[in-house]
């Protein structure tokens, strides 16, 4: 499996037939689902949230907003950047492609979801800049997809190594919180900040680790192989780090 941060170059063999198989990513029985299921008591989730943002100092609850802000962000980003990949796919009549973003898409617009309600939940603003987020996701997965099925996979493969590393980066600061609080901390109120942190790292997790699941596909469909990939990597790459630092602060 290739991870975040991975520039391997093992030799792939030219494998067309892999284009067309469907990929069952999960999108049952996970994290997310106690944020996009309506079974679960809405009511009782957002007190604990809120009970645990208001057990944080100030440096921390902006940081844990800033990490629900930009989470959100990328998935907006996401979602429009399959959406543009899998209509010019479908323009193109290069289904079992376009079959495959779909399947990629499936997983972000339950990450959307949830992203949206936790927004709510913790009482967190969206970024000011979700429609140039739109926008630019679009502009982003329309032109690879153009440019052909490599060089769109190779857009994905740049932007969930940048996305997985940054999931890592937010689950190191959730381990600096619990630490601080324990430091603050006892008995049955800590056991319920503690829940709420479990909850909170377990959806990170599975956000992270289906992004890398996407970098892993990508890579499995000659994304390494899309002309330019070098510098096509690092375009994407660094533009999405610099977006996820503007959505940090807008």
């Amino acid at each position: 499996m290739f991870r975040a941060g991975s520039r391997c170059m093992v030799e792939l063999p030219m494998a067309t037939h892999l284009i067309a198989q469907r990929r069952a990513f999960q999108t049952e029985n996970l994290a997310s689902d106690t944020f996009t299921k309506a079974t679960h008591d809405r009511a009782a989730r957002t007190s604990k949230a809120l009970r645990f943002i208001q057990a944080l100092d100030p440096v921390d609850r902006k940081a844990v907003a800033s990490m629900l802000r930009v989470d959100h962000s990328g998935e907006i980003a996401a979602n429009t950047i399959y959406e543009a990949q899998a209509d010019v796919f479908g323009y193109r009549g290069q289904i079992p492609t376009k079959n495959l973003v779909l399947d990629m898409w499936e997983n972000e617009k339950k990450h959307l979801q949830a992203a949206s309600t936790m927004l709510d939940d913790y009482r967190t603003r969206p970024s000011a800049l979700v429609p140039v987020w739109a926008l630019a996701g679009r502009v982003l997965g329309g032109f690879t997809a153009l440019l052909g099925e490599k060089s769109a996979m190779a857009c994905t493969e740049a932007v969930e190594t940048a996305i997985g590393e940054h999931y890592d980066d937010q689950l190191q600061h959730l381990s600096e919180i619990q630490q601080k609080l324990a430091k603050t901390y006892t008995g049955e109120q800590m056991k319920e900040l503690e829940e709420s942190l479990d909850l909170l790292r377990n959806v990170l997790v599975e956000f992270r680790d289906d992004e890398l699941e996407h970098l892993d596909t990508a890579v499995e469909h000659d994304s390494q192989q899309a002309p330019a990939h070098a510098l096509l990597s690092a375009v994407v790459e660094y533009g999405c780090k610099g977006a996820i630092e503007i959505a940090k602060r807008i």
